[in-house]
């Protein structure tokens, strides 16, 4: 049954990422601690194989799936043997309206879609120079770009490697919510504009081409396979109190979305490839 340690395998990233928030937070003179447990847990439900696993579970789910959403039903409702947390609306607000999408930008949205914490919209903005910089990195340690291949303007605007690149992004962010008075998050046109723009580069480039397409391909066999066996099967994996309370969708959504990429080949493997009689 799903319990708490799926989701804790993920900390490690987030403790990262939530570096960035923090930093800002302490800059800015604002609440660190609900900065930093907005961070924690905004992406809690980031399922197996990331936005592959995303877009397939949200395929099979009836009603559909967000990552968001059950990063808010975690922390409500099933950590602490499924009583929740008692958290804060404001933690709960940050987590709920951190996502951005493919072409969303985190800043200068209408105020019904942002958080109402300056804390949590700025989980909005460290999200994407987290994210940004990081999958420049893991790309090309993976081969699948080159430093040369990134567009050259958008590398002069915000710095030749990783560091330089958050460096200059948080400093903008700081620099402009300051002038703006402490109202919202704010960016400059010209660093938005230039964050936008390597996402964009790196949704064309890695996301989307042809390596990940076939991997997507993989991922959506192995999710889809679990998620049928798992139908047939259900009693010796999943939450029988969501089963009864919820149905077996949910309890099925609950415990492929907290996978990681290793547990989810591993059940694959235990589920669908014989073992050998002799070795």
């Amino acid at each position: 049954a799903p319990t708490g340690h799926h989701y804790r395998t993920r900390l490690t990233h987030t403790l990262e990422v939530s570096q960035i928030p923090r930093t800002i937070a302490k800059v800015l003179r604002l609440h660190e601690e609900l900065t930093e447990a907005i961070a924690l847990g905004h992406d809690l439900a980031h399922t197996p194989f990331r936005h592959a696993g995303e877009r397939v579970i949200d395929s099979l789910m009836p009603g559909g799936f967000n990552h968001y959403e059950q990063s808010l039903r975690i922390v409500d409702t099933l950590e602490n043997d499924g009583r929740g947390h008692n958290h804060r609306w404001e933690v709960r607000d940050g987590i709920a309206k951190h996502s951005k999408g493919k072409s969303g930008a985190p800043v200068g949205m209408a105020p019904a879609l942002r958080a109402s914490t300056i804390e949590g919209q700025i989980m909005r903005v460290a999200d994407l120079i987290a994210y940004v910089n990081h999958d420049i990195d893991d790309a090309t340690r993976a081969g699948l770009i080159k430093a040369d291949d990134l567009p050259q303007d958008l590398v002069e605007a915000l710095g030749t490697s990783s560091s330089a690149r958050i460096g200059r992004l948080v400093r903008d962010v700081v620099s402009q919510t300051l002038e703006g008075g402490l109202t919202e998050i704010r960016m400059s046109k010209t660093v938005l504009d230039a964050v936008l723009g390597l996402r964009t580069f790196l949704f064309d480039a890695v996301y989307e081409n042809t390596i990940a397409t076939s991997e997507f391909r993989k991922a959506t066999d192995i999710l889809t396979g679990l998620w049928e066996k798992l139908r047939e099967r259900p009693g010796e994996y999943l939450e029988a109190r969501t089963i009864e309370q919820e149905g077996l969708d949910a309890a099925l959504r609950d415990f492929i979305a907290g996978m990681t990429d290793r547990f989810a080949v591993r059940l694959f493997e235990q589920l669908f490839i014989p073992k050998p009689w002799t070795e």
